[in-house]
């Protein structure tokens, strides 16, 4: 649920686009990656589905754009699903949105608080999220802290985005990262709000296997997820900066019922894109 498209060999970008993104996003050795190449550790992983999210940047530049990402889709589509971002700084903001999703097909919307710089529950963004409503499209949110240069966290802290979540309880909202470190905080939102979800693409100590065992084992209750928040994580690595084929078998070796590793396997991210309860 989480794969930039920024590094992606058949966006045909630039040299200087290429040094942007690497310059954005803090991954300055990263190179090119070919669609062949990414079926092939998505086969190696056992992975079916890659979500891209690029982002707009407005003025700055962007890390892929909604018609690059469309393109892939089209080019793709049993592997490749593509969510929209637009800089919500933009005066055409929601016509930008409104295109993604009406000509595009675009299958939700991006947007990153710490990089765009802005705060997700202040008003002047209440008429994107009621766009995103009217076209029953959700919201993935970078959430938590950002290994990216340049960003502050404090845009992204979880309890930003419980207004919002309260306001509009038909709009599905993940919080990616789990919020790192704000990892309880993210659990009370699960709790109370069964339109949020959030996903696994937090590393930032050690390894998967190690890193998740702090996370889920001690930072929060053993139990938490496997018996009470299971419908609401998705799996997702963060690809390319971290590896998807290392996460996901960590998450394969979680002392969690098969059960739910088949939901944060696949199963919510289903009923996250395109709605539905939550239920045992």
């Amino acid at each position: 649920m989480n794969v930039s498209p920024a590094f992606i060999e058949e966006l045909q970008s630039s040299d200087e686009q290429l040094a942007f993104c690497r310059n954005q996003m803090g991954l300055y050795k990263t190179d090119e990656i070919s669609i062949q190449s990414m079926k092939t550790l998505c086969n190696v992983s056992g992975i079916d589905k890659l979500c891209l999210l690029p982002l707009d940047l407005f003025q700055k530049g962007n890390l892929g754009t909604n018609e690059q990402v469309s393109e892939l889709v089209h080019k793709e589509p049993e592997l490749f699903i593509a969510f929209a971002s637009v800089d919500p700084h933009r005066e055409d903001a929601l016509e930008l949105i409104e295109t993604a999703f009406t000509e595009l097909g675009l299958s939700g919307l991006f947007l990153h608080p710490s990089q765009q710089k802005f705060y997700p529950d202040e008003e002047w963004m209440y008429p994107i999220y009621e766009l995103c409503i009217q076209h029953n499209k959700p919201i993935i949110f970078h959430s938590g802290m950002s290994v990216r240069p340049n960003t502050v966290s404090k845009y992204s802290h979880p309890l930003r985005f419980e207004e919002v979540a309260c306001k509009y309880p038909d709009l599905r909202i993940c919080l990616q990262h789990f919020g790192w470190p704000w990892i309880r905080e993210v659990c009370m939102l699960l709790l109370k709000y069964k339109n949020v979800y959030t996903d696994t693409s937090l590393l930032y100590f050690d390894n998967p296997k190690e890193f998740y065992h702090q996370s889920f084992g001690i930072d929060i209750g053993e139990h938490w997820i496997d018996r009470s928040l299971r419908h609401q994580v998705m799996f997702a690595s963060e690809e390319p900066r971290l590896e998807q084929h290392r996460m996901i078998e960590a998450i394969r070796q979680m002392n969690w019922r098969e059960s739910t590793k088949k939901m944060v396997l696949g199963e919510n991210a289903i009923t996250f894109l395109k709605g539905g309860c939550i239920h045992d």
